[in-house]
């Protein structure tokens, strides 16, 4: 009894832990023109580093917006719509090597990845003489390019496609094994230059297929994350007049699922419009209807210290009605999502800084905020 007594202080201060979180949005930086995507460079820093669709990166140092772009490209790059800038990756050893890859459309409209290095004297400067393009895709149409770049925990560098664009996908390509388009792409960029296809990949050998293909199957995957604990891959694709849907590939996957599109859309078949799964589709493990939104901005899942409310919550937005939504799997292992804040923001995209804890970006409004839970915030601060 006497050692209750002495803990019951310690745990009066502790969080209320499974409470509902009260999700609130704390502003991080301003004057950002037309935000698109949030990254950490890894290098502990603290910094993070925005990219804005007409072409530059700009870099977010203790709070504050640094004035001189790290990376302007806006001379290489068509704006706007779906093209632009699209989002920039930071290789896992970029403290050592100062390598960093960019996913951007070009005057032409094709996608271009290409790999850059920071400046050796400033390391808020990047040097734009160092480019090297590793991979160029045509794109038929000027939406659905995909754009997000992640390192996975592989040390692999993966690439989302769109389907090439116009609507319904014209040609098929989600299904095609022949093109890049409508795809998850997965390359080594270290084995070799500019690049190499890595031999576990699901479809290396099959004289048919590309080589770089991890998965297909997807309309615009616009954003997708990897889970930092468990290393879990989230998939936001955006869908086309009525369904948005959330993929996930598990820890261990070897690849090659296929995500439905065009056959499906979400859970509900498209192109045929009855009989479209065979067996072979991966269906998502989330989903939304345009009654709730028109986009889907796939997100993270919550690994941070800061709120234990959010632990474990996969964090996603809708980019036309601004709706955050939380979601939780149950006991089976069956994800179900409750919406955690209307936001009136045109939620662009999301971003984790060193620490797991987890940003969005207001596209219209040029800023970006951090993801917070007000319970904790009231607690700590009633504390104090």
């Amino acid at each position: 009894m006497k050692r209750l007594l002495l803990l019951l202080p310690f745990l009066a201060s502790l969080p209320l832990l499974g409470a509902t979180p009260r999700v609130a949005l704390r502003t991080v930086v301003t004057g950002l023109g037309s935000p698109v995507a949030i990254t950490s460079p890894g290098d502990r820093s603290g910094r993070l580093f925005i990219t804005e669709q007409r072409g530059t990166i700009r870099v977010v140092d203790r709070g504050s917006l640094v004035q001189t772009p790290f990376l302007d490209v806006s001379t290489l790059v068509s704006c706007c719509g779906e093209r632009g800038l699209l989002s920039v990756a930071f290789h896992p050893r970029y403290a050592e090597n100062g390598f960093f890859y960019i996913d951007y459309t070009d005057r032409n409209g094709d996608t271009v990845i290409a790999r850059y290095s920071v400046s050796p004297t400033d390391d808020d400067v990047a040097s734009p003489s160092s480019a090297l393009v590793l991979l160029k895709i045509a794109q038929p149409y000027s939406n659905h390019n995909g754009g997000q770049l992640q390192f996975g925990p592989d040390g692999y560098l993966y690439i989302g496609m769109g389907d090439g664009g116009s609507g319904g996908d014209p040609g098929n390509r989600a299904q095609d094994l022949s093109t890049l388009l409508g795809k998850l792409l997965r390359i080594d960029v270290d084995a070799a230059s500019p690049y190499a296809i890595p031999s576990s990949n699901p479809f290396v050998g099959n004289s048919s297929a590309r080589g770089e293909i991890w998965a297909l199957g997807l309309r615009n995957p616009w954003r997708f994350s990897f889970d930092r604990q468990n290393t879990d891959l989230w998939i936001g694709d955006v869908g086309q007049n009525a369904w948005e849907e959330i993929d996930l590939q598990r820890v261990g996957s070897i690849g090659g699922e296929n995500y439905g599109w065009r056959l499906m859309e979400g859970t509900h078949c498209y192109n045929p419009s009855s009989n479209c799964d065979n067996g072979g589709i991966t269906r998502p493990v989330l989903e939304y209807s345009h009654a709730q939104g028109c986009s889907v901005t796939g997100g993270y899942r919550y690994r941070g210290l800061r709120y234990p409310n959010l632990q474990g919550m996969y964090l996603y937005a809708d980019y036309c009605s601004g709706t955050l939504w939380g979601a939780l799997p149950d006991a089976q292992g069956r994800w179900s999502a409750t919406v955690l804040l209307q936001t009136a923001k045109t939620v662009s995209t999301f971003g984790e800084d060193e620490d797991g804890e987890v940003y969005l970006a207001d596209y219209s409004g040029g800023v970006i905020y951090q993801i917070v839970d007000q319970v904790i915030l009231r607690k700590r601060a009633a504390r104090r």
